[in-house]
């Protein structure tokens, strides 16, 4: 019986350090953004379907909380780590710990400000996509008009590219008026409240442009609460939801990120480094935005386009 035990024991011991072994970390911002929630879920199916257990875990753009993280993903062994960071800078000391470790780190999303220390930084071309948003605009406002920027968090890199690209088209147009630029820290409770006060300061905007989609539907919402149903509401991200605002004729226009591409991405090639043990050649990928509206929104699913 001694012996039976010691045998059940063993291999016990031998499948928890095997699933040990094959574990992978996702790390992200909070999931109660459909974009964060697409691009953990994907990753996550995506390591599921190549043998990994998964451990996902959002860090809710806490620096402290995301080290925490990778601290506990460096305990279990994690093989390798994808991670849309908590701040460009702010996560470098984290990123470094993990290659420290000898555990790779595939960014997505969001870039950190160093090179050399991640295996890759795969990211959406966000000054291309907001390029594109902003001509959609200036175009949807007929050239002309008071309008309203909601502007990300903003120790997110993305928010001021974004806010850029924006401004760089709009500049061109001395028609358009922004009558006020706040930001709304990517939240859709926030730029409900942010709207609120806005439209009771400025009753004739024409027009808002937010740096994503949670923001343009609290926007939409209070617009909408305020009676002033015609104003041009525009988002950047290409949420399911923003989806179905533009077949409602709520929001004008959205800029889709290919998240679902460039999160399944990640995980095969972080995959590929663990089988092969080599690194990809580039570090930094970019990937160009897609422009959806009323044209071709029907093409689209979760966080991709068919076109």
């Amino acid at each position: 019986m001694k012996f039976l035990k010691t045998i059940i024991f063993s291999f016990t011991l031998l499948f928890s350090v095997q699933a040990l072994a094959d574990l992978m970390c996702v790390i992200t911002p909070a999931h109660d953004n459909p974009f964060f929630k697409a691009e953990a879920d994907i990753a996550e199916e995506t390591g599921k379907a190549l043998g990994y257990d998964v451990l996902s875990l959002d860090h809710g753009d806490d620096a402290k909380v995301q080290d925490e993280h990778v601290d506990v993903c460096i305990s279990k062994g994690a093989k390798f780590i994808i991670l849309d960071n908590a701040g460009a800078d702010a996560s470098i000391a984290a990123v470094q710990k993990s290659k420290d470790a000898g555990i790779p780190v595939y960014l997505i999303d969001r870039e950190i400000n160093a090179t050399g220390i991640a295996s890759a930084q795969l990211v959406a071309n966000n000054y291309q996509g907001a390029v594109l948003g902003g001509e959609a605009f200036v175009e949807a406002m007929g050239e002309s008009g008071e309008f309203i920027e909601l502007i990300g968090k903003e120790t997110d890199t993305n928010a001021g590219i974004r806010s850029s690209g924006y401004n760089d088209v709009i500049a061109d147009y001395p028609d358009m008026v922004k009558v006020a630029a706040q930001s709304a820290n990517w939240s859709q409770s926030e730029a409900f409240d942010v709207m609120e006060k806005l439209i009771q300061a400025h009753p004739n905007v024409k027009g808002v442009i937010a740096g994503n989609d949670t923001m343009a539907l609290g926007a939409s919402a209070a617009l909408k609460a305020a009676g002033m149903n015609d104003v041009i509401v525009a988002g950047f991200d290409g949420s399911r939801e923003v989806m179905d605002a533009i077949v409602a004729g709520d929001i004008n226009h959205t800029v889709l990120q290919p998240i679902a591409n460039f999160s399944e991405m990640a995980v095969r090639m972080a995959h590929d480094e663990v089988t092969t043990g080599k690194a990809p050649a580039v570090e930094k990928a970019s990937i160009d935005c897609l422009l959806v509206d009323g044209s071709n929104v029907a093409k689209c699913g979760v966080f991709r386009c068919d076109f």
